[in-house]
């Protein structure tokens, strides 16, 4: 058998050198043939038996050779499977189904299990179940991370088509091609996760802390006593943050600088910012407790852009209303606090300087387009007209975008449509307004500062001219390119912020009666007849449009309910549940009703009127969407809650929009009071 093995590759021509050898020397012989004939005679001779040795020896030792190399073939299984064995990497086999079939000695010794353990790979790692196994067509290789015991492990599952391999095993036949093992590799990182958390908890934080109300705290109390109060807060939050190993840098007198890293930032977010409640008990005679504002920026790839992350959380802070932490981390925001109730500014500063800012602007352009939220309410619709009246002033064509008007609306705007003193382009819907809008048109969105929540969100990006009027508290989604961005949390209402601004806007300003009444119309239904967030500068607003020439009896009557409406209301206060004690949840009929979301306001704000009930939510179908009126008085913070379901608004005032059923919204809805009590529960 031995003589029929031959050689192949480089093995042949190495086990040929005696032949090569032979040719040369006869190649000598002939030259010594011709130097000298005897002399090639005896070379002659010399090179016969160095040839027939040669050929001795290779028939010698060729057998020896073969029979050495088949030996080592058959031995080198062994040696493989030795060396995979006592590999450092702990490896393992495993069926397509995650059986174990085999496992090298280290792998066996991490898992404590026999290197033939036969049972599934879940009952060693319970993180790999079937649906982590490369076991798809289109997948070769899957990924992970587990722990086992105190370790971390990056387990990585290969698939291995064995099919060719297992054919040419002689104990078994017709094996399928596409039979597949799976090769399970483990890479322990505990230490490399142990450095990259270490590095992530030292990272640097930048954060900015505001003292929201230092100037009204300080008039409270008396002037001898102001330098005490002072010092007090700066020593306050001074020592709160060194804490947490915290550097406090104050950079004006209500104004501080944070630097922190990342762990202490995690710790006080798991103690929800203390300092929140602490600064509120600093009181050495003064009236009002002071609150602060946090913004935090993190997770940014230069210190630079984190100190502007840090900028921005804390200008959403105080559009939010103050008293709370707002933490930018990239895209995501997260909220702490903001519980108390926006403070009234006393001053009218602002609503002067917002105004003549304003004017510039609409000044300086051909045209103005003013636009709401979707499902214009009375209040879009006032502060709307609050704005035509402003660009009539200056000489610019106004234009109101309205795009399917409801019930709610409509007889205000008959008002303005059957008048001739109006134009017949005043109300233009969406497809109108993209062909009047252009570089020269300001387009002043009102009652709203989220881009998706416009009448018209094209219109936002066919201009560089945007103004932002707004009393809503302002969430992660806002109108970024706006030139002036007046968003006041505390104001009732857009028209009450709108009547304000048209007292500083021109001296020429003169409201007509009908448009006065539309303003004040507004009013009255986001304070609910003046009953919820009214403040001083609320009735100053009222009357400033009283003495414009707005009626309250014509007010009343152009917002009178139907027959059916006001048998939905009923309803969806006759069928309310009572949720945990002081949470009353509802949910309004919309058949036949043409503004049904209305009405649900309606209803939350009437279900407000029950003893004992803190907060108030009606669920209304419509669109294919289930529209939230969230209601409370004083204890509750349904803005927080509305957010976590998409929606925001204000402390008492909130609202949202979920695409789902009305029993899984109202579950939702449910899981997140329970996550809010049992908050307040731990607090205590």
């Amino acid at each position: 058998m031995n003589n029929k093995v031959k050689f192949k590759g480089p093995m042949k021509h190495f086990m040929r050198w005696p032949l090569y050898l032979s040719v040369l020397v006869v190649v000598l012989d002939l030259l010594v043939f011709i130097v000298s004939v005897k002399a090639g005679i005896l070379v002659s001779v010399g090179t016969v038996i160095y040839i027939f040795i040669a050929v001795q020896l290779f028939r010698y030792h060729k057998p020896l050779i073969i029979n050495d190399m088949i030996a080592f073939a058959n031995q080198y299984d062994v040696v493989e499977k030795r060396m995979l064995e006592e590999l450092a990497l702990p490896y393992a086999i495993m069926d397509m189904e995650g059986r174990m079939i085999w496992s090298n000695r280290i792998f066996s010794e991490i898992t404590g299990r026999d290197q033939f353990y036969k049972k599934n790979i879940s009952t060693v790692f319970p993180d790999i179940t079937p649906d982590r196994l490369p076991v798809a067509e289109d997948q070769e290789i899957s990924e992970m991370s587990t722990h086992f015991g105190d370790r971390i492990y990056r387990v990585s599952m290969q698939r291995v088509t064995m099919g060719e391999v297992v054919g040419h095993v002689d104990i078994l036949e017709n094996v399928p091609q596409n039979v597949s093992l799976i090769a399970m590799y483990l890479y322990d990182e505990t230490e490399l996760k142990e450095y990259i958390q270490k590095n992530e908890d030292n990272k640097l934080v930048v954060a900015l802390v505001y003292l929201d109300n230092y100037e009204e705290a300080l008039e409270s109390v008396e002037d001898v006593r102001r330098s005490l109060l002072i010092a007090l807060l700066d020593r306050k939050i001074t020592k709160y943050f060194s804490n947490f190993d915290g550097l406090v840098k104050k950079l004006e007198k209500d104004k501080y600088l944070l630097i922190m890293r990342q762990s202490s930032l995690e710790t006080l977010k798991e103690q929800r910012f203390h300092i929140l409640d602490e600064v509120k008990t600093v009181n050495i005679g003064n009236e009002m407790a002071v609150t602060l504002s946090i913004g935090v920026g993190l997770n940014a790839s230069t210190y630079i852009q984190s100190y502007e992350y840090a900028r921005i959380a804390i200008e959403m802070a105080l559009g939010r209303g103050g008293d709370q932490v707002v933490i930018k981390n990239g895209n995501n925001i997260t909220y702490i606090g903001g519980k108390a109730q926006q403070m009234e500014k006393s001053t009218r500063v602002k609503a002067r300087v917002k105004a003549q800012a304003l004017k510039e602007f609409m000044s300086t352009k051909d045209r103005v387009v003013v636009m709401g939220h979707k499902i214009t309410d009375v209040d879009a619709l006032g502060a709307g007209i609050g704005i035509y009246r402003a660009g009539k002033t200056l000489g610019k064509p106004v234009h109101i975008v309205i795009n399917d008007p409801t019930t709610s609306i409509r007889p205000l705007m008959s008002g303005f449509m059957e008048n001739p003193d109006y134009e017949p382009s005043m109300f233009v819907d969406s497809n109108q307004a993209k062909e009047l809008v252009d570089n020269n048109t300001v387009v002043v969105v009102v009652d709203t500062n989220k881009p998706s929540y416009t009448e018209c969100q094209d219109l936002l990006y066919m201009t560089k001219t945007i103004v932002v009027l707004d009393h809503h508290r302002r969430g992660s989604e806002v109108i970024q390119n706006a030139v002036l961005s007046y968003v006041e949390p505390y104001a009732s209402s857009s028209c009450e912020m709108i009547a304000e601004i048209l007292q500083y806007f021109a001296d020429g300003l003169k409201l007509r009666s009908i448009e006065a009444d539309c303003i004040y119309a507004g009013i009255m239904i986001d304070t609910n007849n003046f009953t919820t967030r009214a403040g001083v500068r609320t009735f100053e607003a009222a009357a400033f449009l009283r003495r414009c020439g707005a009626d309250v009896t014509r007010v009343r009557k152009m917002l009178r309910d139907n027959i059916d409406s006001y048998k939905a209301r009923a309803e969806a206060v006759r069928t309310a549940k009572i949720y945990r004690d002081y949470f009353a949840i509802a949910r309004c009929p919309s058949e036949g009703l043409e503004s049904p979301t209305v009405v649900g306001a309606q209803a939350a704000n009437e279900l407000l009127n029950i003893a004992g009930v803190k907060a108030s939510f009606v669920l209304t179908s419509y669109n294919n969407e289930v529209y939230i009126s969230a209601r409370a008085i004083d204890e509750v913070n349904v803005q927080v809650m509305m957010e976590r379901m998409g929606g925001g608004g204000h402390l008492n005032i909130a609202g949202a929009q979920v695409k789902d059923t009305m029993d899984e919204t109202e579950k939702m809805l449910k899981e997140i009071i329970d996550q809010l009590y049992q908050e307040g529960e731990r607090k205590k």
